[in-house]
C-alpha cells in the first residue's frame, strides 16, 4: 500500500498557508501556522527558497511564494490531456457547424468551461475558458446533471443559488427534475433564452473516465432552431467519438 509522504504533505501545507494568508511570513510565522517547531519550519523554507519557490526580503527576512509554481502549473495545465481533447472536440463541433462550441467539466455548484471555439459567423455567442456558467440555467449544466442519479440531481439542484439569470431562466426544482428527466429520454438538452436572451444553447455529456463532462453549442434562438437537427447530429457524432455515453 502506497506510504504518505509527510514532507510532500508539509510542502504543499506551506502554500496553502501562504494562499491563505496572504502577505509574507517569518520562519516563525509558519511554524507556528504549520504547529511545527520552528526548526523543522527553516529547513522547509529554506529547501524551498533555495529551488526557486520562495523569495526572501532582504530587509524583513520575510518570505513570500515566486511566480516559478505559477509556471509550472500553467505548464502542467496547457498539456493536460483533459485540455487537449477538449479542444480537439470544440475545434471539431466548429468545424461541422460554425457556431461557437464549449466543452464543460462539472463543479459542485457550477460548470466550467475548458475549451471554446467562437462561430466565424458575424453574430455569435462567446464563453472565454475558465468561466463558470449555472447548473440550472445552461444546456451544459443541465446535460450534465442528466448522467447524475436523478437524487443526486436534485441534491446539486437544492445546494445552489437558483436566481433568475433571464427572465425566463427556470428556477423552481420541480420544473427542473422534469427537465432533466425529457433530457434523458431525448438524448439533449436545450437552454432557450435561459442564460442569456436572444441566444439558445444544446447540449450533450458523457464520461470521462469517472469525470461527467459536457460538450454544447450556442448561438442566436433563430438560427439554432433552424439547424436543430443538423447540429444535434453534430453534438452526437462528435460526443460518441470522444466520450463513454450515459
Amino acid at each position: 500500500m502506497p506510504t504518505l509522504i509527510p514532507a510532500a504533505s508539509r510542502t504543499m501545507a506551506v502554500f496553502e498557508v501562504f494562499a491563505r494568508e496572504k502577505r509574507e511570513l517569518s520562519n516563525s510565522d509558519m511554524a507556528r501556522l504549520l504547529s511545527v517547531a520552528e526548526s523543522s519550519s527553516s529547513d522547509l523554507l529554506h529547501t524551498l527558497h533555495s529551488l526557486g519557490y520562495l523569495m526572501r526580503t532582504s530587509r524583513t527576512r520575510r518570505f513570500y511564494p515566486t511566480g516559478r509554481l505559477f509556471e509550472t502549473a500553467r505548464e502542467i495545465r496547457e498539456n493536460d490531456p483533459l485540455t487537449t481533447l477538449a479542444q480537439e472536440t470544440v475545434e471539431q463541433l466548429t468545424e461541422k457547424t460554425n457556431e461557437s462550441a464549449f466543452f464543460g467539466v462539472l463543479e459542485p455548484t457550477a460548470v466550467k468551461v475548458a475549451a471554446a471555439q467562437p462561430s466565424r459567423l458575424p453574430l455569435r455567442y462567446i464563453l472565454d475558458v475558465g468561466e463558470r456558467v449555472a447548473l440550472h440555467a445552461s444546456a451544459l449544466g443541465k446535460a450534465m446533471l442528466g448522467l447524475l442519479p436523478p437524487e443526486a440531481a436534485r441534491a446539486r439542484l437544492e445546494n445552489i443559488d437558483r436566481r433568475a439569470v433571464t427572465q425566463y431562466t427556470v428556477v423552481e426544482l420541480e420544473p427542473l427534475m422534469a427537465q432533466l428527466a425529457q433530457g434523458r429520454e431525448l438524448g439533449w438538452y436545450e437552454a432557450r433564452d435561459e442564460g442569456t436572451e436572444g441566444v439558445t444553447a444544446l447540449a450533450v455529456a458523457g464520461w470521462l473516465g469517472d469525470q461527467p463532462v459536457g460538450i454544447s453549442l450556442a448561438g442566436p434562438a433563430e438560427r439554432i432552431a433552424k439547424n436543430r437537427e443538423n447540429y444535434l447530429a453534430a453534438l452526437r457524432e462528435v460526443r460518441n467519438s470522444l466520450l463513454a455515453d450515459s
